[in-house]
């Protein structure tokens, strides 16, 4: 496709984003069956659901536009969906595991919210408001969806992964106990690293 007018680039990030968003429903049910956390699956399975409603407000701003969405990839999210695939058939114990899971989940987040953003950024210039309330509608999820696995990561994930590290083969210790001995000492202070929020990213362009 010819890239020779912002509304050209508008519908070439909205076929992008279209690609995106089916790429994640295919993915999506291969990481709840890898994730071994009940709160990190719930999440998922939550983030699924949010995913194939955020497709479906894609298909309805094509079809308003007269627009096919359709037959198009989006080759930077098969990489990060590639990735991720990666990380699920390594060896790994479970709690560091379920680490890797939401590493990968905010890669594809942050990725998306770029992608939004952009989009309803050009959907403003063009005087397309329906359709920068819907993107700005998605863009608020993806961002919630992103601190929540943040939130995630710090209260609970990364430091069962860490405790994991200093258990033996012979430690066998129920998931149970082991977060109950985590909550005993108390949250973590300030952000980890590993971690980005919405608010480190700048989707306004």
């Amino acid at each position: 496709m010819a890239l020779e007018s912002l509304q050209d680039l508008y519908l070439e990030q909205l076929r992008d984003l279209h690609s995106a968003e089916e790429q994640i429903i295919e993915a999506l049910p291969k990481m709840i069956k890898k994730t071994n956390h009940p709160e990190l699956r719930r999440a998922f399975e939550t983030h699924l659901r949010q995913t194939e409603e955020q497709l479906r407000r894609l298909e309805q701003i094509g079809e308003q536009s007269g627009q096919d969405l359709g037959g198009h990839t989006c080759k930077g999210m098969k990489g990060l969906l590639e990735e991720g695939e990666e990380l699920m058939k390594e060896r790994a114990d479970s709690d560091v595991l379920d680490a890797a899971l939401i590493s990968a989940a905010q890669r594809v987040e942050h990725y998306e919210m770029a992608g939004y953003g952009c989009a309803r950024t050009y959907a403003r210039l063009l005087g397309l408001e329906d359709d920068a309330r819907v993107l700005q509608q998605t863009l608020d999820e993806e961002g919630e969806t992103d601190h929540l696995l943040t939130e995630l990561a710090e209260r609970v994930i990364n430091i069962e992964a860490l405790t994991g590290d200093a258990r033996t083969d012979r430690d066998v210790t129920p998931r149970t106990q082991r977060g109950a001995d985590v909550s005993s000492r108390g949250k973590t202070s300030g952000r980890s690293r590993q971690q980005t929020t919405e608010s480190d990213l700048d989707t306004t362009v």
